[in-house]
């Protein structure tokens, strides 16, 4: 074991500071990430567990956070059946609409703005999420049913069984799901037969996106490229993974989100610099007599130095296990109050890149206080 880690295993009391500051530098960030993506992976919850290889969307959409209309032109959907590969399509529609809940007396009345979600009842559907139990689908099959993520009841002001408006029609709460928050607007889901019975099916000879299946989904990015090549520009065709990365993306560029982001790097670097290097000359000051009497006994400066660095860098390990339990927490807290988070194996790489950097500038500032090491002070 070297010297550097052995001092701080048996002197962390005097490094938990500096772990603790480079531990909420990361959580700073971290959170935030976590919270944004979160975002997207809620929206677009019901896609993502759709059994869909593929996704069709209009042309010049480069994801689907923020990019106006994803409508096509229905008559693109039996085209796609003339790949061989090809065995299901299907429009997966959404709409906004207004929601009116039906409070019993006491309660509040509830008037806002909603996302209407639409899945195929059929069993084994493209658009019915692997997530969906018998229960819910059937509960869906009824005219006018809807489904709703339990994180959303009080914000609709429902419970199981309660009615409610969709833009003046009345539905009726039939399943609660677990697992489909959304931050944005709250979602309501409901099968293709309701969705057309409340007025909001496309009309127009438009349809939403196209959820596809293949035969075999391992040729996926094959069928993919296939399909673009014969689009004419009239629609693109990707692959599932690849879309849910476009919208992560695309949210993270948006500027008001990217100026959280980088203010939270450039604060958590600054205050985790400051604060782990004033507890690094801290501890070094308080044991500056050990360190004066490895040069009474030959260690050159260059070797103490490396000695600091060292223990900078296990600090910074040190921190990023923290920051680990600390997000731990949060995400755990978040899920059980119904707020879905998400982490990006990019930004984890990041944050951790950036608080082992922290670190070593935080032991770099350090050096200095190592000219106090004389040995003939030892003689005092």
């Amino acid at each position: 074991m070297s010297l550097a880690l052995a001092t701080l295993l048996y002197e962390w009391r005097r490094y938990t500071a500096a772990m603790v500051a480079l531990a909420f530098s990361g959580l700073l960030i971290l959170a935030q990430v976590g919270m944004f993506t979160g975002i997207v992976r809620g929206v677009t919850a019901t896609l993502d567990r759709s059994r869909a290889d593929l996704i069709v969307l209009p042309p010049k959409v480069e994801s689907m956070m923020n990019s106006g209309s994803l409508e096509l032109p229905a008559r693109l959907l039996p085209q796609m059946y003339q790949h061989p590969e090809v065995v299901e399509v299907a429009s997966w529609d959404i709409e906004g609409a207004r929601w009116v809940n039906k409070p019993k007396e006491g309660k509040k009345a509830v008037t806002t703005f909603v996302d209407v979600f639409m899945v195929d009842t059929r069993p084994g559907a493209v658009t019915l999420p692997v997530d969906y139990t018998e229960e819910v689908r059937r509960a869906l099959m009824e005219p006018y049913a809807v489904a709703i993520d339990e994180s959303q009841l009080n914000r609709l002001g429902v419970k199981l069984g309660d009615s409610a408006s969709i833009n003046g029609k009345t539905v009726r709460v039939r399943a609660i799901l677990t697992g489909y928050p959304n931050i944005n607007n709250a979602s309501v889901t409901v099968s293709r037969d309701t969705l057309r019975l409340i007025g909001l099916a496309p009309k127009g000879g438009k349809t939403g996106p196209l959820l596809v299946r293949l035969k075999d989904p391992a040729k996926a990015a094959m069928v993919r490229d296939q399909l673009n090549a014969i689009s004419n520009k009239t629609y693109r065709a990707w692959g599932r993974s690849e879309l849910a990365k476009a919208n992560e993306g695309a949210l993270m560029k948006e500027q008001i989100i990217g100026l959280f982001l980088g203010f939270s790097v450039v604060i958590g670097f600054a205050i985790g610099v400051g604060i782990t290097c004033m507890t690094l000359r801290g501890a070094i000051l308080s044991s500056i007599k050990e360190f004066a009497s490895l040069r009474a006994l030959g260690v050159s400066m260059g070797s103490l130095r490396a000695i600091v660095m060292e223990l900078s860098f296990w600090v910074g390990v040190a921190g990023l296990m923290l920051t680990v339990l600390f997000v731990g927490g949060v995400y755990l807290l978040a899920r059980n109050a119904g707020v879905p988070m998400g982490f990006p194996a990019s930004w984890n790489i990041t944050v951790t890149i950036l608080l082992l950097v922290t670190a070593a500038a935080s032991g770099f500032l350090a050096l200095g206080v190592l000219k106090k090491s004389q040995p003939a002070d030892l003689l005092r």
